[in-house]
């Protein structure tokens, strides 16, 4: 909870400096944000380069031109993919149709009905009900402290090696491991609670 606090005012900070225009954070925020914004559309859009870039530019533009809105409730990357999500959703209400929603496969010790690997499903209904669990999953990765959502999907996603991953990171295998469990525990932690609202939310209405 401490390391997921300091994310969130190392966050705060970055959004106040690009606001008041530092370069230099605009750089970090570049470098740290946008590849994943950029995973995280291409798991909903079937990898779609063109519609992906320009969905991603569109929802960056709107992003940073509401920055002093960021009160940092939540994490900066979980604001900025609430609003590809919003970006996403309104391109297919454009088309008429619903949008290829993508699943993550079943992995040993990973909280009832989350998942890692893609799932199509086409029909609207059914897409609703095979993809629930797939927008917690994601919610839940994108949730988590940047080293962490990487770690995860390389393992999960990419099937990376731990000695790859370790390679990536610049770290020995060892410490790869010890970083993954702590991963995983906390992907489990963001999980439930993500589940927890969701199951709360008809009775708020």
């Amino acid at each position: 909870m401490g390391e997921k606090r300091a994310t969130y005012h190392d966050d705060r900070r970055l959004v106040r400096r690009m606001v008041a225009g530092d370069e230099a954070a605009f750089e970090q925020f570049s470098n740290n944000y946008i590849p994943a914004l950029y995973r995280f559309a291409q798991r909903r859009l079937s990898g779609d380069q063109d519609l992906v870039s320009d969905l991603v530019q569109s929802t960056l533009c709107k992003a940073i031109a509401k920055l002093d809105t960021y009160r940092g409730e939540a994490a900066l990357m979980t604001w900025l993919c609430t609003c590809c999500r919003n970006e996403i959703a309104g391109h297919f209400r454009k088309q008429g149709r619903s949008g290829q929603k993508v699943d993550l496969p079943d992995e040993e010790n990973l909280p009832s009905g989350a998942s890692f690997k893609p799932v199509i499903a086409h029909n609207p209904e059914q897409s609703f009900l095979r993809t629930e669990n797939s927008d917690l999953v994601h919610e839940a990765l994108d949730s988590l402290p940047p080293h962490y959502g990487r770690a995860l999907e390389w393992k999960y996603i990419e099937d990376l090696s731990v000695k790859e991953i370790a390679s990536r990171l610049d770290l020995s295998p060892k410490a790869t491991e010890s970083l993954l469990t702590r991963a995983r525990t906390s992907f489990r932690d963001e999980y439930s609670r993500f589940s927890a609202r969701e199951r709360l939310a008809p009775e708020a209405v």
